[in-house]
């Protein structure tokens, strides 16, 4: 069983089906509303914990009705949340998402995500020690993302730096990951490219290796040489939030098997998580990805 610890944010997503998105200062209505549990920590922890591995959350929740029902749902997942702190003066993260024909328009309010702090990260110490691999998103501050991949990288851990919301970063911290997964999008940002420059090569220039994920094309990776491709597989797609945070922790649970075996599963893992509602429930377990492969 992998032993894989995430740092991120957790929030209440607060969703919207739509038959189409609003145009600015346009008022339509909506087909249905519901609360998902979410946030992209969140989010890698539980499709984690769904694919059998062994997963501890370092995060932050507000003392809120928000936060308590998210506190109880990680734990259903059977998530270690001994690093976990909860805020009496502040909310939990929400996102509010609108989806429409298969894509989606989020935003994001941080609030509890906001406090993670270095110190935090710091006095995980032991659990980020006892990890096969480390996962760790940009929804919280960046000197924790910062802490998160010098300590890791100090213990010889693997750390996959999933850059979403993209942002660029001083190079140095790029060098402490031991992958990169952004989309094509992000990996431009996290470079400060233009947006035309061809993905591959954007790829042979990142510090990192690159783990390139591209909807339903599938993903790209590079770990020394020319990039390689994993084509994508085939579904029905429903709703696309949490498709790359399955992949994410799905590339973290397998990657002892090796980069081409463990892309391969997280493609397979985020195609099965499109083929449903929402993000967390959407993911698939252990089962469920055997099967389909």
């Amino acid at each position: 069983m992998a032993r894989v610890v995430v740092v991120g944010s957790i929030n209440m997503d607060l969703v919207t089906l739509a038959p189409r998105f609003a145009e600015p200062g346009e008022t339509i209505l909506g087909e249905r509303f519901l609360t998902v549990h979410g946030g992209k920590g969140a989010n890698q922890a539980v499709a984690a914990a769904r694919l059998g591995a062994d997963v501890a959350l370092i995060g932050a929740l507000g003392d809120d009705a928000f936060g308590n029902e998210l506190h109880a749902g990680l734990a259903r997942e059977g998530i270690s949340l001994e690093h976990v702190v909860r805020f009496v003066d502040c909310g939990s993260g929400t996102a509010s998402i609108t989806v429409a024909g298969g894509e989606n328009h989020i935003v994001v309010v941080p609030a509890a995500n906001a406090r993670v702090t270095p110190a935090q990260i710091e006095g995980a110490q032991a659990t980020l020690a006892s990890a096969d691999a480390i996962l760790v998103q940009m929804e919280v501050p960046l000197e924790s993302v910062e802490a998160t991949l010098r300590l890791g990288h100090k213990l010889g851990k693997p750390v996959i730096l999933n850059p979403a919301p993209a942002q660029k970063l001083p190079m140095e911290w790029l060098k402490l990951a031991r992958y990169l997964t952004p989309n094509q999008h992000e990996l431009a940002i996290l470079l400060g490219a233009s947006g035309e420059e061809d993905f591959r090569a954007l790829m042979q220039r990142a510090p990192a290796p690159v783990v390139l994920t591209r909807g339903g094309d599938g993903a790209w990776f590079r770990d020394g040489g020319e990039p390689q491709h994993q084509p994508g597989f085939k579904v029905d797609v429903v709703d696309t939030t949490g498709a790359g945070d399955t992949f994410n922790a799905a590339l973290a649970v397998f990657l002892h098997e090796g980069l081409p075996g463990a892309v391969r599963k997280a493609c397979a893992a985020a195609a099965l998580s499109v083929t449903r509602l929402g993000a967390q429930s959407g993911m698939p377990t252990r089962a469920e990805l055997d099967a389909f492969l």
